[in-house]
């Protein structure tokens, strides 16, 4: 740099003797130009740089001798259609200020902002120049992120929503606005928590998910929400302050998960019954033999007096029996031949069964088969276990009587379908999807192994067994067996 300096001196020197850029008066000029921030450059009317400051060496990072004669815009980068716009710009105006990117003496590149004025002092043009090259990294890098994040916001799977510390959404991408029904147009501006309209549980989630968003600054939560197609989850994660004291919420439906980590658990837990049935009836099942032929022997010695209790240990043994061979049903695969066969024929024979059962309890039977059915491809033995589970549930939860409705019709996709309907207390909501679960029951002294059997096997068939119900109002099962081979 004392090169420069010394070159400035003798600059500053030339221009004195000449008269030309400064005179004799100019100290202050003088002082001005060498100790400017901005790099500084006169140029003669030819272009040729005659006077450069310190400043504007270090920009160019050379020394006087280097930038001497030289001419300004040989250093830009690029001749490109805005360079010539830039130039024709100076030519007309006699003054132009733009950016443009210059190649240093020493092959390094940078954005130089340039004020340029021809015939600026003493005839001479001059070039104020500003190295703007980090300012242009950091914008580049801000608008690439920028990028970045509209990428990911726009194309990501998850919906995203960014909403402001007074609840109003200021952008949305397409995920979310499809899920909440809503053009993205329509809810920019909106309230979030008025659009989201939830009530009772639900609201009370958002608002505590809300109070600790503001107290720790994120929040994650489940949100299980009862819509017109059904059940859905949603996993909510918010965090606040994201940028600029906005809030990021992102919203992903989680349904299909839970229901198959649902089908994992009840898979894991019938397997683990599986192998407990498999000891505990063959454990209980030697000891019972003895049982029940000991008690055969005592029959003919017990008392009038005793008859009862032998009636009690007798039933009671039976449906001990009756438990031990549904475990063996779940403990070991069956084996099924499948053949096409009649459905009214096997729900005959089930009423046929159960009607004694039925006069005991006062309940009557109405079948409704009307209609030219198709035989369905299932093991006959199988699917009349299934009935008798269900209708024997149907009569037991009618103690003071009623009607069983069940009515048997082709279905849609080639499947038949059979309602059976009871006029018991109903089944909670919060309860039926438990049916079917290894020892879920409803009543007081059942095993529930008798539905989860009857799941088991519809579902061995291809087909399924859907439960409505509403508490006071009895319940229906809809079970749908498909007409051919899957």
């Amino acid at each position: 740099m004392k090169r420069s300096r010394e070159f400035e001196e003798e600059s500053f020197s030339f221009a004195y003797r000449n008269n030309s850029i400064l005179d004799r008066s100019g100290e202050l000029f003088k002082s001005l130009f060498a100790e400017a921030i901005d790099g500084i450059i006169f140029a003669d009317h030819e272009g040729r740089i005659v006077l450069a400051n310190h400043s504007a060496l270090k920009i160019f990072e050379c020394t006087s001798e280097e930038l001497m004669n030289k001419e300004i815009w040989d250093y830009v980068y690029q001749k490109d259609s805005h360079f010539h716009k830039v130039m024709k710009e100076s030519r007309v105006n006699k003054a132009v200020r733009d950016e443009l990117v210059f190649l240093m003496p020493n092959g390094q590149l940078k954005n130089l902002e340039f004020t340029y004025k021809a015939h600026s002092i003493a005839g001479y043009d001059m070039a104020i120049f500003r190295n703007v090259s980090e300012r242009y990294y950091f914008e580049q890098t801000l608008k690439d992120s920028e990028e970045r994040f509209r990428k990911v916001f726009e194309g990501t799977l998850d919906g995203m929503i960014l909403w402001n510390k007074q609840n109003v959404i200021i952008d949305v991408n397409p995920v979310a606005a499809s899920w909440l029904g809503v053009s993205r147009e329509k809810m920019i501006g909106r309230d979030l928590i008025k659009l989201l309209n939830f009530k009772g549980r639900e609201r009370k989630m958002i608002e505590h998910h809300q109070e600790e968003l503001e107290r720790e600054g994120k929040s994650d939560m489940l949100l299980p929400v009862q819509e017109e197609s059904g059940g859905h989850f949603y996993e909510i994660s918010s965090k606040g302050n994201l940028t600029s004291n906005l809030n990021l919420t992102v919203i992903r439906e989680i349904t299909e998960k839970m229901a198959l980590q649902e089908q994992l658990r009840k898979s894991d837990t019938l397997n683990v019954v599986g192998e407990l049935a498999a000891g505990i009836a063959h454990e209980i099942r030697n000891p019972m033999t003895a049982l029940k032929g000991f008690i055969q022997l005592l029959q003919l010695s017990i008392k009038e007096d005793h008859s009862l209790y032998f009636n009690v240990i007798t039933s009671e043994l039976a449906r001990i029996e009756s438990i031990i061979t549904d475990f063996l049903v779940l403990a070991k695969p069956q084996a099924i031949e499948f053949k096409n066969h009649p459905i009214n024929s096997i729900m005959n024979d089930t009423l046929d069964l159960l009607n004694a059962q039925a006069l005991m309890h006062n309940v009557q039977f109405e079948l409704d088969n009307r209609g030219n059915l198709p035989d369905v491809f299932c093991e006959p033995n199988q699917i009349k276990q299934v009935f008798i589970n269900i209708i024997k549930n149907a009569i037991e939860v009618m103690p003071n009587g009623g009607k069983v409705r069940i009515k048997i019709q082709q279905g849609e996709d080639e499947f038949v379908h059979i309602m059976i309907q009871d006029e018991g207390m109903g089944i909670p909501k919060d309860k039926i999807n438990k049916l079917g679960e290894p020892f879920y029951t409803t009543k007081e002294r059942g095993t529930g192994l008798g539905l989860m059997i009857s799941f088991k096997i519809i579902k061995e068939h291809h087909g399924k067994i859907e439960v409505e119900s509403e508490e006071g109002s009895g319940s229906t099962f809809h079970i749908y067996i498909p007409v051919h081979a899957s």
